[in-house]
Formats: structure tokens, C-alpha cells, sequence
């Protein structure tokens, strides 16, 4: 009777980050692009009690132009999608981020973002790396509406894994 073999067995999973090693300094990527509705202004803003009126009444006409969403909801997506691509399975932690909005993102908008390894420190033990990143985000216009970087841990590939 011939056997299955189990799926870790049978080749690399789908959908599974960049272990450090797999990172040069220099090395580029861009994220997918999502459009941001109403839905995810009200869900963000509740979930998280962001409920200031600019964010909520439609009828604010303020500085930022109609229906702004918060800075944090645009990071919040970008770090969504790095997680997902580039980092999911081997992120270990978050060490440190810088942030600066140079442009308002409203409902409607789509964004995405450009990825930059700006360094890569193995650590002393535990077969990780602390890589630093820098991240633009830009809208539909190719405006630059953020820009950040990064500091995170990221795990090692694992002894005997190719």
C-alpha cells in the first residue's frame, strides 16, 4: 500500500514569508493596492475609537478635504500587506517604527506601497535578524501620501530547510 507523504514533506508552502537570509540590502518590492470605503473609515474608526467628527459627518468639509481617514487606518493596511507577502510565518516583532503623513488619504482613495531593505543585522543567537525597511506609500496619483521605516526581527530559515 503506498503511503502519503505528509504536506510539510511535499514541497514549500504557499503564501510564506522571506526568512531573513532570503533579504539583500537594496532589495525592492511594492504591495498590492487596495481602495479604502466608507466601510473601512467607520470600522476603523470604531474599532479603535478614533471617533472624531472629520472622520465620521460627511458633511465636514475640513482642511484635509471631505471624508479623511486616519493616518493610522492607511499604516495599518500597508503593515497588512507586508505581513501577508513579505513577512508572514517569519516576522517575529515590530522593534521600531518612524512615520511621517505628507498627504491626506481619503474614502475612495486606492493605496499601496514600495518596500525598500535598507539593512540587514543578524543577531548574535537565535537564528534571526533585525532588517530595517523603509516604506513609501503612494495613492492612485502616485502621490507619496506616507512615508516610514521600520525595524523588525525576522526569523532564520530553519536548520536543514532549503
Amino acid at each position: 500500500m503506498e503511503r502519503e507523504h505528509s504536506p510539510e514533506a511535499r514541497g514549500a508552502e504557499l503564501g510564506r514569508g522571506l526568512y531573513w537570509q532570503d533579504l539583500e540590502v537594496g532589495a525592492s518590492f511594492r504591495t498590492g493596492a487596495r481602495t479604502i470605503t466608507e466601510a473601512d473609515l467607520v470600522a476603523f474608526v470604531t474599532l479603535t475609537g478614533m471617533t472624531e467628527s472629520i472622520f465620521l459627518d460627511a458633511t465636514i468639509v475640513g482642511p484635509l478635504g471631505v471624508r479623511p481617514v486616519p493616518g493610522a487606518l492607511t499604516y495599518a493596511y500597508i503593515e497588512g500587506f507586508i505581513v501577508q507577502s513579505l513577512i508572514r510565518g517569519a516576522g517575529i516583532a515590530m522593534l521600531g517604527c518612524t512615520q511621517e503623513a505628507l498627504a491626506p488619504v481619503h474614502v475612495g482613495d486606492t493605496i499601496r506601497a514600495g518596500i525598500e531593505i535598507t539593512a540587514i543585522r543578524p543577531t548574535s543567537s537565535g537564528n534571526r535578524a533585525i532588517v530595517d525597511q523603509a516604506v513609501t506609500v503612494f495613492n492612485q496619483h502616485a502621490e507619496v501620501v506616507m512615508r516610514y521605516t521600520s525595524r523588525r526581527m525576522i526569523a532564520g530559515r530553519p536548520k536543514g530547510a532549503q
